[in-house]
């Protein structure tokens, strides 16, 4: 089986479906359709890179921040960030995302919206998951 980087160099893009959560609502195990290319650049803000971390995983997240020479990225359904992953890391960007035979646009207002939206109540967020994990503790 060809890594993602000989299939990268081969045609120019990757086309799988992801297995994990860590990019759920968004992005669902087995169901969606991901189309990787080559990062054109520095990546911005909001992306979704396809990276490869030390120990050989690679991880699909978003960027949530751009500095000189690395980016803090966070996976939409987690609550820790990546710091430190650089330009070298990264093997390829999402560029499209096929749900149900329908391409999503990222450049759509709803697309947009969701993303600020997901990203702004980033706080809130951590505050509910560390209240159910408190309940849960409590119960047992």
């Amino acid at each position: 089986m060809a890594s993602f980087e000989d299939e990268l160099e081969r045609s120019g893009r990757i086309i799988y479906k992801n297995s994990g959560t860590s990019m759920l609502p968004l992005i669902k195990q087995g169901r969606d359709l991901l189309i990787i290319e080559r990062p054109q650049g520095r990546l911005k803000k909001y992306d979704i890179p396809l990276y490869k971390m030390p120990d050989g995983r690679y991880v699909l997240h978003r960027i949530i921040k751009v500095r000189e020479n690395d980016y803090v990225i966070r996976g939409d359904n987690r609550i820790n960030e990546e710091n430190g992953i650089t330009d070298s890391q990264i093997i390829g960007v999402l560029t499209s995302l096929v749900r149900q035979g329908k391409e999503v646009d990222f450049n759509s207002f709803g697309y947009k919206f969701y993303v600020r939206f997901w990203c702004i109540t980033y706080p809130v967020r951590v505050m509910i998951i560390k209240f159910k994990s408190l309940l849960r503790r409590l119960k047992k």
